[in-house]
């Protein structure tokens, strides 16, 4: 099924108002392994909250995310799971994230030392990919936090 459909699909189910708007689709993660693991976490509730770099979007020339838009997580295979709604969207510090925030995000044991390492490497694949270096100390972090609406 298509992202679109499914968000279709949860119009008809009476879980969003008839006019509301896809804003996108994603995956957690850069492999589909870990995107089937984040996303199951989405759909139990455990994972509430995901980080992006900022100086990402400012290379792509894209949107922050917004409190209010609603997006459609997808696993491993690239097929729809959960439809979501933002609920806070804040620009912080990496070196600021604290230890609720990492057990929001649900992954591994919920410390801030495990979303440290694991972002650690996410954040410095991610920037290196993009022609850019990750430095903790000084890079600023989009944190989105979410509910599962459908």
């Amino acid at each position: 099924m298509t992202p679109q459909a499914y968000f279709q699909r949860a119009i008809q189910a009476g879980k969003l108002m008839p006019d509301a708007e896809m804003s996108s689709a994603y995956a957690f993660g850069d492999d589909p392994e870990t995107a089937d693991a984040l996303s199951q976490l989405v759909v139990r509730g455990v994972k509430t909250a995901t980080t992006s770099g900022l100086a990402l979007y400012h290379l792509d020339n894209e949107p922050l995310p917004a409190v209010g838009a609603f997006d459609v997580i997808l696993d491993g295979h690239g097929e729809p799971v959960a439809v979501t709604v933002t609920t806070d969207v804040t620009v912080a510090s990496y070196a600021s994230v604290g230890a609720d925030y990492a057990a929001a995000e649900g992954e591994g044991d919920r410390t801030l030392a495990y979303w440290r390492r694991v972002h650690d490497a996410f954040f410095t694949a991610e920037y290196q990919a993009a022609g850019l270096t990750f430095d903790p100390a000084t890079a600023l972090v989009v944190q989105e936090r979410f509910r599962v609406i459908a």
